[in-house]
């Protein structure tokens, strides 16, 4: 599914327990190389650095660099020193959990509504704008985004922004098919990381799939699946998709209401 030997750009590295490494572990196991990004060096500190999941080895055999997504001239520093690239994964999101998150939807933070929808939506923008020179050949750019067209409780302002994302990548698909670059989303069921955590309520949500989802859906272990699809996403046999959200999510999408009590896994 991966070109061996390509080198694939995964952005929003946080710590071993992300999506985002569990999608560079898997195109590293199938031959790729890989280059994360982590927000800074500060950011690397506090969260991956101190992590006990990996050893001081296996941390040190990353290629880890820093890119503020928010700052457009990082963004062009970061791609401009890279040489060719197959492509992109765009991990990265961020709602001020105490302002844009939580039981009401109304806020009067207009601020943290605007720097959320940055971080989360604008900056996939300015990513393939920097990125698509990088894939001369053509390339893949996959984004991560949650289920959007529905309202869940507590996550308010988040959803806004995945759907933007979305809107987004349907643009870029449209705009970069002359560059031979696809451009696609992957919606993933919740799962179990940093971020997640700061989600208020996040069991909520689970406990929420596990009552609609027809297949099991596991919030610990379910990263792998979602980086099976990226990597699909990102690899030759899928040339031919662009523009598409593509549902991880054990078949919650497509169930109205809960499941009854025959329907469940067993």
């Amino acid at each position: 599914m991966i070109e061996k030997d390509a080198t694939y750009v995964v952005m929003g590295l946080l710590d071993a327990d992300s999506i985002a490494y569990s999608i560079g572990s898997f195109i590293t196991q199938q031959g790729g190389k890989v280059i994360y990004t982590v927000q800074s060096e500060r950011m690397k500190r506090i969260f991956f650095d101190r992590g006990s999941k990996l050893s001081e080895e296996e941390k040190n055999a990353l290629d880890i660099r820093y890119c503020d997504i928010t700052v457009e001239s990082e963004i062009a520093e970061f791609f401009g020193c890279l040489g060719e690239i197959a492509g992109v994964v765009h991990s990265i999101a961020f709602a001020n959990p105490k302002t844009c998150l939580g039981e009401d939807f109304h806020t009067d933070a207009i601020d943290d509504l605007k720097l959320s929808y940055h971080i989360s939506c604008i900056s996939l923008a300015s990513v393939v704008r920097h990125a698509y020179p990088k894939m001369k050949k053509g390339g893949s750019v996959v984004a991560l985004t949650f289920e959007s067209r529905m309202a869940f409780p507590f996550y308010n302002w988040m959803g806004v922004n995945k759907a933007a994302l979305e809107a987004i990548v349907r643009g870029l698909a449209r705009r970069h098919g002359r560059d031979l670059i696809r451009i696609n989303a992957v919606s993933s069921g919740p799962v179990m990381t940093k971020a997640a955590k700061s989600i208020p309520h996040f069991a909520a949500i689970a406990d929420t799939w596990e009552k609609m989802s027809p297949l099991p859906w596991d919030v610990l272990e379910e990263k792998e699946s979602v980086a099976y699809m990226v990597s699909f996403l990102l690899g030759p046999f899928a040339k031919k998709i662009t523009g598409q959200v593509m549902y991880v999510d054990g078949g919650a999408s497509i169930t109205g209401g809960e499941l009854m009590s025959f329907e469940r896994p067993a």
